[in-house]
């Protein structure tokens, strides 16, 4: 079966432009794929019709890369965002600088694409399924795992534009000259209850079947049902109002996913990224040596052992992990100041490269004069701007600068950790600082090795506890671009730099740590920027027909 490389919005102007075409012309047969009756006439081509729809094709400015969001691209979506820095920009400065416009929106606009025409594949699917020859069984596993699918992609399309257009179930064919309901966007509320609602479709569907952590299942509608809910009850999509029921229903959907009793934290946080199927896993995508990803060690790694920088972690995140003690961590104590490194929370450690890091043969040397992975070493141009560098899904087993051996970590879409920070989120919101909610934290810090959080806390404090929870156990898992949204602290979160770190080494040998700004004029405008603009060119295609996100 061919599709298009186009968006929903594409394909209705495309069409109405086909309408004129003589019909001799639309009807030749094509002799290098496969024809529609083939795939619905047979069982094996159908289920993998289906499963492709998890990989599909990426947009025109993403490198083709499969699978839902960003993920292990170059540039990873914490790039625009306060967590990391890509070395070689690749898109993402003029985004953290404020710069986005209809126009320009560099891989941004790739989520609008992508995800309209993953919909239409989904629809001519379920237009189709009941044609197969197979069992009712496996008819409804399928259609369980299409209307996830489905949900999914609007999940995409709500946290990045807000109000979005739904397209139904309908299939647009040639002879379609009418597409304005393509155009018409709806509210965001109503469109996560579209999404909520396929999520419950596809939970009934798919209870009671088994399927791989690869694709959708029971388990992992209720998840994604219950990050949805949290989305709906957070100030951006409320207007600021804080209405308690959408807080009690979230955590209502997350405490569905917990009473599964399915899953639990996997008990070693560093290699947790570098395999599949933990007991901590829901939904993943999985790679293999047919289907890879980025380089990872090679993309990502440090200068001076062959790497090429890649996303770097700002100081701005490092400084938010606590110390091993759960105090934070804080600049004007003489101790801390110089040795920053000493007695942090071990997901630290897990995740950051620092000067001194142990790792692969020897450790880290980000000082100047003479790091081996500063400016001073190997191939400057690719030297991290912020003294850091990534290791969180970095598998040291494998080679720097062999692709044929690397390239195969999962990307976790779902995990058990952030359906226990789901629930105390919006448990804490909708009741406060109950005893469910000190569990779901501590039992996260537990397994990190962090100590529990002091008794007695307020629901405000265990809010920003919560958040910073939130910043540093999911670090660099695409949640941080969306949450700073969805609370609506975007707007001082992202307006000030990107900070690093330059250690410089002394003449006795001794390392001075100092704050540097790694990148500036991060700018974030509160009128506009909390929702991407549409691509211009869809705004055009529609005639336009299709509304703009204000201020664009």
């Amino acid at each position: 079966m061919k599709t298009k490389n186009i968006s929903l919005i594409l394909v209705a102007a495309g069409l109405a432009a086909l309408g004129a075409c003589k019909k001799d012309f639309l009807d030749t047969a094509p002799t290098s794929i496969i024809t529609d009756a083939a795939v619905w006439g047979d069982s094996s081509l159908a289920e993998a019709y289906v499963t492709g729809r998890y990989i599909g094709v990426g947009g025109s400015n993403d490198g083709g890369k499969p699978g839902f969001g960003r993920a292990f691209e170059d540039a990873w979506m914490s790039s625009v965002t306060d967590e990391s820095v890509v070395v070689w920009d690749n898109n993402t400065w003029f985004v953290q600088q404020g710069a986005l416009t209809p126009d320009r929106t560099g891989w941004m606009s790739d989520t609008w694409i992508r995800s309209y025409r993953s919909i239409r594949e989904v629809n001519y699917a379920l237009a189709n399924i009941d044609k197969v020859p197979m069992s009712d069984y496996g008819k409804e596993r399928l259609k369980g795992e299409l209307h996830f699918i489905r949900a999914y992609r609007y999940q995409d399309l709500i946290r990045n534009f807000g109000d979005v257009p739904l397209a139904g179930d309908r299939v647009y064919n040639l002879d379609d000259t009418n597409f304005d309901s393509l155009f018409i966007r709806k509210p965001v509320q109503e469109c996560i209850q579209y999404a909520v609602n396929e999520l419950n479709t596809a939970a009934t569907m798919m209870k009671d079947k088994s399927y791989p952590t690869g694709r959708g299942s029971y388990a992992a509608a209720l998840a994604l049902k219950a990050r949805l809910l949290l989305y709906a009850a957070s100030p951006l999509y409320t207007n600021g109002t804080n209405d308690k029921t959408k807080w009690a229903a979230a955590a209502a959907a997350a405490s569905d996913v917990i009473a599964l009793n399915k899953f639990t934290l996997y008990n070693n946080y560093k290699t947790l990224f570098t395999i599949s199927g933990t007991s901590e896993d829901i939904f993943e995508r999985v790679y293999s040596p047919t289907n890879e990803h980025t380089n990872l060690e090679l993309v990502n790694g440090p200068n001076g052992y062959g790497g090429w920088g890649g996303n770097t972690p700002m100081q701005n995140l490092v400084d938010d992990y606590e110390m091993a003690d759960g105090s934070r961590f804080d600049w004007n104590n003489p101790a801390e100041k110089a040795n920053p490194y000493q007695n942090r929370d071990p997901r630290f450690y897990a995740s950051i490269l620092y000067n001194g890091a142990p790792y692969r043969t020897r450790n880290v040397e980000t000082f100047r004069p003479g790091g081996k992975d500063s400016k001073d070493g190997n191939g400057n141009w690719n030297t991290s701007p912020t003294g850091y560098y990534v290791r969180k899904y970095i598998n040291e087993a494998n080679p720097v600068e062999n692709p044929n051996q690397t390239a195969y970590q999962p990307w976790k879409y779902l995990r058990y950790a952030e359906v226990l920070l789901n629930y105390a989120e919006a448990q804490n919101e909708a009741v406060g600082p109950d005893n469910t909610v000190y569990k779901a934290v501590n039992d996260i810090r537990a397994r990190a090795g962090m100590p529990e959080l002091p008794k007695g806390l307020s629901a405000d404090s265990m809010r920003s506890r919560i958040r910073n929870e939130r910043r540093i156990e999911l670090a660099f898992e695409e949640h941080r671009y969306f949450d700073v949204r969805r609370w609506k602290i975007a707007e001082v979160t992202e307006n000030v730099p990107g900070y690093g770190i330059l250690p410089s080494k002394q003449p006795n040998g001794a390392i001075v740590y100092t704050r540097i700004i790694a990148l500036d004029n991060r700018k974030f405008d509160k009128a506009k920027n909390y929702w991407v603009p549409i691509p211009q060119s869809e705004i055009n295609s529609s005639g336009r027909k299709l509304r703009q996100n204000a201020g664009y």
